[in-house]
């Protein structure tokens, strides 16, 4: 019974975060705007999640033998805030990177 998509959830934010220190490095993850998208982000997150994951009525079904089976809060499964982050903080640090140098506050050249 491997757990995949736990995996993956783990893998994800990770491989962002090691692109950013290594390659990228925009300086993204040191500035409070990037961590107040962060919040903001999640915030949009639980309610929707929750939504589509709820036991009543489930929207989006997981293979329970591929999760790690801890859902918090409502009925949410963990790995999904990994997947989040990773998604947000991707899409950010390459819109950052693409920036034209005059706008890219933070770049290190």
């Amino acid at each position: 019974m491997a757990a995949e998509y736990t995996i993956a959830a783990v893998a994800a934010p990770v491989a962002v975060v090691a692109l950013e220190l290594a390659v990228l490095r925009t300086g993204l993850l040191r500035t409070a705007r990037y961590w107040l998208t962060v919040a903001i982000s999640l915030a949009f997150m639980v309610p929707v999640d929750g939504w589509l994951t709820r036991p009543d009525a489930t929207v989006v079904h997981y293979a329970e033998q591929q999760i790690s089976g801890v859902r918090a809060p409502w009925h949410i499964p963990v790995e999904d805030y990994g997947f989040g982050l990773a998604l947000i903080t991707l899409t950010l640090l390459l819109w950052q990177r693409t920036r034209p140098a005059a706008e890219g506050e933070g770049r290190d050249a």
